[in-house]
């Protein structure tokens, strides 16, 4: 009995009786259960023939308990006395109806009885809709009454039913990775047939639908459940329901997967421990609960003791040994199970013997014990999550970096259940509903990159469902969507995007993928339907067969973004009269979270976004519209811009963006930024970043200041080759113009070369363009590090008076560290930056602002005007209080002075040029940083020609003795102005070394 007994209980039976010749029946009572009433009498049957009639008989009882025999006489209802007498022979239960306080009654079959499949579709069961008997307890209304019937026999001489039906597998031990096949094979029309999955541990049988891994096939009197690469999570007892001969039948199959080694947990996979401080030590292997009788053992298992114990999923068998091996060994979990191969699986212990290096037990969020050098440290994770932390102990004995593979319960066990959700395990109209909420209440436990990535993973599965099986969603369902993910967007990326990116770099892809689709599933009767966040906002609206206008949408952002599909676009799918949708869903943040992944045409620059993505989509008739125009507006925006959407496909399915199908609208529309995209999907618009705006003032002042440095610079060259005999008469001021020509030569080949880049075409795939940016590069970086050589070279005149280095040594380090150490740097971020695409600005052949290659070249540059006004501060120190004993000759002085108001000039110059231009790159509103950086930029040629070449007193004179041909005695005095004396001797005069 299904259902307990009670003090009032309701019987529904069939009675047979034997009526005399000339009797006549009355028709039965009529079932109010609907359905198939009960056999009635047949008004000819002759004499002394049986014939069964159904009755309603409320049986009342003093206590709960059955009485163990029922009086054969009867009182029978008035519609029977009344007619002809009959002779009651037989009295056959067939329900049992329980009467609750609530006024429903609950009623179910007794054994050899079924209620039919009219009744059963008709009322609630009793226990859960998808229970393992839906249909063995039904509820019955106050004024209803309803009566099981009898099956029908297997043969005229038998009293079993006959099912109609056979089920088979294919084997009943499933291999892992194989497929399973299910047949049922039937004799009578079958109807409403269904397949069910009761897994170990389930409290109820799960629906088996088509998926990743279920396939149903069905012809004339057969059917076919087909599961592809099965695993342990597919092992239980199949159930085929379905309806044949007025009732529902259920036929069962147990299937029975072998665990495999990947199944078993080990805690810890390997163990190094000092016997010193562990005496003893616990080895333990879990499995998931299985139909297949496994025998768990460990060995060695001398001097141990092994302990068996239950989680709510796993069994774990747990070795405790007492006392630690003399010697490294090698534990093993062996299970068996009879007629299986048995499954073995290795823990090694490392005995840390005395000498070795180790790592000390350290207790942090996890108590890390003594662990031999080289060897990796485990524990499980804490609390309510799930996984390993692991850290490697160094061979130096110092503890590594810990790595955690920790997840949240609640979100691990979502992430699976829409894994099997999407595979064809459950009732997905029901389920993601359910996951959705459950999803949202889950985002306040998200700590680590592993929770997003199993939140974000849940995501992707339930869209995935939603596609494959075109279910619709309700209001409440979409809201908790959306509201997920405004506070995914609203996560910090830098402790959790930027982790998650490095493990799976398609994360910011894959949710706008799943909120694309899963937003254009909405319920037509709950549109038309508007919600709005921070970081989400979104807007359906439900249009008739007719479009009398475009349509258009507009969100609440600065500047407005806007879109607007155009009628003739939405005219082709209102001819057969169908409603169409419009979904336009509008993003904050997510192009922050996206990789930087540019197509074909974009280059392998960096860009800035206005940090909008919008998603517009199209359903007519419950499929998708892909094809239409859409004109988005995103304001004004001053920058060099490419119309893009994102592709999903590209960079190996991480995704990029791409501006295929996509245009700028022509000038003449409107002074706002206005796209035009002959597809839909997600669009947003790309600003090259840090790029200045199209300013034909600017260029042209750039042009202008690079001619007149690179004329500058000339002169100083023509201006050397003049004076440079007279002027290099003594090592000081030698070593000081041979750096000053040096810094020359180089800023004027660099000048030339920046001012000829814009003529070469753009792009790391032109050899000429990446060559004209690494000699740029090389060669800015070389005028600076000219500029330390020649501050180096005044602070070892000053500072070491009576260690004086020979004309020959500080060339020789002055050329090394004015070219070496350029190329270096040149080199190393060709290397670094070139293969990942971030080594050139987008449209130019110059470093990328934002990549990193241009700090390379703007932090050695600051780095350099750092230390060259430490420099000057010390010389200027040493010319206010010069020292009798340290100081150099009064004769030195003369040409120290001229490096020293040389670079008290240039220094700053050039450290504000390039503090100005970081600036550039750092200000993306203010147009003023700019100009002053290209005034600056532009004329160092001039500021060396003029205050390095030109405001040199022995260049002044020796330009006036050449051109103004001027007395004999102005050579007495140029030879005199920086005449070093001879150190051990102060009456000669020393023409340079």
């Amino acid at each position: 009995m299904v259902c307990s007994a009670a003090p009032v209980l309701l019987l529904a039976m069939i009675l047979p009786f034997v009526g005399s010749p000339v009797a006549r029946a009355s028709p039965p009572v009529p079932s109010q259960a609907g359905g198939e009433s009960g056999q009635q009498l047949d008004q000819e049957r002759g004499a002394g023939e049986s014939v069964l009639v159904s009755v309603y008989v409320q049986l009342d009882f003093l206590n709960d308990t059955w009485p163990t025999t029922l009086s054969s006489t009867l009182t029978l209802p008035p519609a029977v006395a009344s007619s002809s007498p009959r002779t009651l022979t037989d009295l056959s239960l067939t329900t049992e109806c329980n009467a609750k306080p609530d006024g429903f009654t609950y009623c179910a079959c007794l054994s050899g009885y079924q209620w039919n499949a009219s009744v059963c579709s008709h009322h609630h069961p009793c226990q859960f809709l998808h229970d393992y008997h839906p249909c063995s307890c039904l509820i019955f209304g106050p004024t209803e009454a309803g009566y099981c019937q009898l099956l029908p026999p297997a043969a005229p001489v038998s009293c079993l039913p006959a099912v109609p039906g056979t089920l088979r597998l294919n084997t009943w031990l499933q291999v892992p990775g194989n497929t399973l096949n299910v047949t049922l094979l039937t004799s009578h029309e079958t109807t409403n047939l269904n397949w069910f999955l009761r897994r170990t541990g389930s409290p109820r049988p799960i629906c088996l639908q088509p998926g990743t891994h279920v396939s149903l096939t069905s012809s004339q009197g057969q059917a076919v459940l087909s599961i592809c690469n099965i695993s342990h999570q597919w092992q239980g007892e199949y159930m085929c329901r379905f309806e044949a001969q007025g009732f529902r039948w259920e036929l069962y199959h147990v299937v029975r997967v072998p665990l495999q080694a990947t199944d078993v947990a080990r805690l810890p996979d390997q163990l190094s421990i000092s016997c010193a401080t562990s005496p003893g030590f616990q080895l333990r292997c879990c499995i998931p609960r299985t139909h297949l009788g496994y025998t768990a053992s460990w060995s060695p298992g001398k001097g141990s003791e092994a302990s068996l114990f239950n989680t709510p999923g796993d069994q774990c068998l747990v070795l405790a040994v007492q006392h630690c091996p003399t010697a490294d060994t090698m534990y093993t979990c062996d299970l068996q199970s009879p007629g299986l191969t048995p499954v073995r699986v290795p823990i090694s212990v490392t005995i840390i013997q005395d000498g070795d290096t180790i790592c000390p037990e350290d207790a942090s969020a996890v108590v890390w014990n003594v662990t031999k050098a080289g060897h990796v440290a485990q524990a499980p994770c804490p609390g309510n999550r799930m996984g390993m932390v692991w850290r490697t102990c160094g061979p130096d004995g110092t503890w590594g970096p810990i790595h955690s593979s920790c997840t949240d319960a609640g979100l691990l066990a979502l992430l699976q259940r829409a894994e099997l959700l999407w595979a064809g395990q459950g009732w997905p109209a029901e389920e993601v509903p359910q996951i959705l909420a459950e999803l949202l209440e889950q985002t306040v436990v998200v700590s680590s990159p592993s929770d997003l990535l199993a939140l974000l993973g849940t995501m992707t599965f339930l869209a995935n469902v939603v596609a494959d099986t075109r279910i619709q969603l309700s209001r409440s369902a979409l809201e908790a969507l959306l509201k997920t993910t405004d506070k995914v967007l609203d996560m910090d990326a830098s402790s959790l995007w930027t982790l998650a990116h490095a493990q799976k770099p398609s994360a910011g892809s894959n949710l706008l993928l799943a909120v694309e689709t899963m937003a254009g599933s909405l319920c037509p009767q709950d549109q038309p339907f508007s919600f709005s966040l921070p970081n989400v906002q979104l807007q359906t609206q439900l249009l008739g067969p007719s479009f009398p206008d475009d349509y258009r949408v507009s969100f609440a952002t600065q500047p407005l973004l806007q879109a607007q599909v155009p009628r003739y676009s939405l005219a082709p799918l209102g001819r057969n009269g169908t409603n169409v949708t419009i979904t336009s869903l509008m993003l904050r943040k997510l192009d922050h979270l996206l990789p930087s992944n540019y197509g074909q045409g974009l280059g392998d620059a960096l860009y800035a976004t206005p940090g909008l993505v919008l998603a517009v989509s199209i359903m007519a008739g419950g499929q998708a519209f892909n094809q239409g125009e859409v004109i988005l507006d995103f304001g004004d925006r001053d920058s060099t811009l490419h119309c893009v959407f994102w592709d999903h496909n590209l960079f190996q399915g991480n995704g990029g963006w791409s501006e295929e199908g996509c245009q700028l609208q022509t000038a003449n529309a409107s002074p706002t930024t206005r796209c035009i995209c002959q597809h839909l999907t997600a669009f947003s618009v790309l600003m090259s970043r840090h790029t200045v705006p199209g300013n034909p003032t600017l260029e042209l002042l750039s042009q202008v200041g690079l001619g007149a440095s690179i004329l500058a610079l000339l002169v100083c060259l023509g201006v050397y080759r003049l004076v440079w005999r007279v002027v290099v008469r003594n090592k000081v001021a030698y070593l000081r113009h041979a750096a000053l020509l040096n810094m020359v030569l180089c800023l004027l080949a660099a000048d030339s070369c920046f001012l000829g880049a814009p003529l070469l075409p753009p792009g790391p795939r032109s050899p000429l363009c990446l060559a004209a940016a690494f000699l740029c590069h090389f060669l800015y970086l070389a005028t600076f590090f000219w500029m330390l050589a020649q501050a180096l070279m005044l602070a070892h005149q000053l500072l070491f008076v009576f260690h004086q280095l020979s004309k020959r040594q500080v060339l020789s380090l002055m050329v090394v560290l004015g070219y070496l150490c350029p190329m270096g740097f040149a080199g190393v971020a060709l290397g670094l930056y070139l293969p990942r695409g971030k080594y050139l600005r987008e449209g130019a052949c110059w470093l990328d602002g934002k990549g990193g290659a241009l700090y390379t070249f703007v932090g050695p540059v600051l780095a350099i005007v750092g230390v060259n006004g430490l420099v000057l501060a010390m010389a200027v120190l040493k010319l206010l209080r010069p020292s009798l004993s340290e100081g150099p000759r009064m004769e030195k002085w003369q040409a120290l002075l001229g490096v020293i108001k040389a670079l008290l000039i240039l220094t700053p110059i050039f450290g504000l040029t390039w503090g100005l231009g970081l600036a550039t790159l750092l200000e993306e509103g203010s147009i003023v940083p700019h100009y002053i950086f290209t005034i600056l930029n532009t004329s160092q040629g001039v500021f060396i020609l003029l205050f390095g070449c030109l405001m040199d007193k022995k260049v002044q004179e020796a330009l006036l003795k050449r051109f103004c041909r001027a007395q004999p005695n102005s050579t007495i005095s140029l030879a005199t102005n920086e005449t070093q004396m001879p150190e051990h001797s102060k009456g000669r005069s020393e023409n340079g070394r």
